[in-house]
């Protein structure tokens, strides 16, 4: 028998196949964000707090019937030289009529998500600036960020050129509005 010879594998491959391999420990979550393992711990009570006000008026309010997941993973176009992205938001928001999770793999492309929620947490400026990039590289038309330290909710979108081209940033306590297909103002005072 002979031996095929294999073309030998990148450094995104080996990475890539590493961070696939990877076994996180209960209620830990891994991310490939840039080309670096990102390992976040669980969450602390008032992050859940936030994604729950938040999703809670999405499904009551929003002009279209809104499915969403909480930790579902998503595979994004990648940085320069770097493997693909593979990102967890807080929250992904799809119309219902999309049925994007319906017999999705566990990292599914960006293609239908409406939006993308994080709410910061043990590393805010992965939250605030890098996965913002990762999800404006996969063209989510909508990305909610909840800066818990600055109390600020930003709404990003017209995602171009590996970012957001406009943003709306209120305080705690001030509506966000929400375009379509959500068409209404996300209330925040929530969040105080």
């Amino acid at each position: 028998m002979t031996a095929m010879p294999h073309e030998p594998l990148t450094q995104e491959d080996v990475l890539l196949e590493g961070f696939l391999a990877l076994d996180t420990p209960e209620g830990f979550r891994a991310e490939l964000i840039e080309g670096e393992i990102v390992v976040t711990p669980p969450p602390d009570g008032d992050h859940e707090k936030h994604i729950s006000r938040i999703a809670r008026q999405v499904i009551r309010r929003a002009l279209a019937d809104m499915d969403f997941s909480g930790n579902k993973g998503l595979r994004l176009t990648s940085a320069a030289g770097q493997p693909r992205d593979h990102v967890i938001p807080d929250i992904t928001f799809a119309p219902l009529v999309a049925d994007v999770f319906g017999g999705a793999d566990s990292w599914m492309p960006g293609d239908g998500v409406a939006m993308a929620l994080e709410v910061t947490s043990t590393r805010p400026n992965k939250d605030r600036d890098v996965k913002r990039r990762c999800y404006a590289r996969g063209r989510i038309p909508l990305h909610l960020l909840v800066d818990r330290d600055d109390s600020t909710v930003t709404l990003f979108t017209d995602p171009q050129n590996g970012d957001y081209r406009e943003q709306h940033r209120v305080p705690f306590g001030k509506p966000v509005p929400l375009p379509e297909p959500f068409g209404f103002d996300l209330e925040t005072s929530d969040l105080l």
